[in-house]
């Protein structure tokens, strides 16, 4: 099993590479503005480290989100380009469950939420019992109108760190964004416990900013 995970869900542009029960390799900048630019570059990168050539992949791993509607749709429309064109399976994976996951990881323990930056003073957030158990969401909603239940719990993620008085314990130790190092070796513990993770379906919970303007001249005939 070699699987190419990538997420661009959060200003994180992230890439690994999972195989032999571990990251092989991996990349990330942040840059909210740059994930078409970034990404393909990214895997080039990931796989050159690794010295692994993209024909011995054997499965794609991308965050389902929730996150902005541009960047989200441009890591999703890669891993399903590269899928088919490897024809190789397609795994879609909650990018907060990756967060929670990689805060696992890093010693946090549950019962805990994570929440990333949804813009308009809002948050994406779910809240766990451990790091691999979500047990409420993934939803969208001010931080400051969160059920005091979620808000009372250790909070990792750059949206609890943004509305941080709205947390009663935010965790600067905390992964902030996504990690496609995270998702990877998610997907490789379902996979290898029968579980195969869900399709690769956008996670977008509210319509996008860009709208069609209303009341527009016609000039055409």
């Amino acid at each position: 099993m070699l699987l190419l995970a990538m997420d661009t869900a959060t200003p994180a542009v992230t890439v690994a590479l999972y195989g032999e029960g571990r990251v092989l390799a991996s990349w990330e900048q942040i840059d909210a503005r740059r994930h078409g630019e970034l990404l393909m570059p990214a895997v080039d990168r990931v796989l050159t480290s690794a010295g692994r050539k993209i024909s011995e992949v054997t499965g794609l791993v991308v965050g389902n989100g929730p996150g902005p509607y541009t960047g989200l749709r441009v890591g999703l429309v890669t891993a399903a380009t590269l899928g088919a064109a490897l024809s190789v399976p397609v795994y879609g994976l909650c990018t907060l469950d990756g967060i929670a996951y990689a805060a696992g990881q890093a010693g946090l323990t549950g019962p805990f939420v994570v929440a990333t930056d949804a813009r308009r003073k809002e948050v994406y957030w779910a809240r766990y019992t451990d790091a691999r158990t979500r047990a409420t969401g993934p939803a969208v909603d001010r931080a400051g109108e969160l059920p005091a239940e979620v808000t009372a719990l250790p909070a990792a993620g750059a949206g609890a760190l943004l509305y941080a008085d709205a947390f009663a314990d935010p965790r600067r130790d905390a992964p902030q964004h996504a990690s496609a190092g995270a998702l990877a070796a998610l997907a490789a513990e379902h996979l290898a416990a029968g579980e195969e993770p869900g399709p690769p379906h956008p996670l977008y919970l509210r319509r996008p900013d860009a709208q069609v303007p209303a009341g527009y001249k016609v000039v055409t005939p």
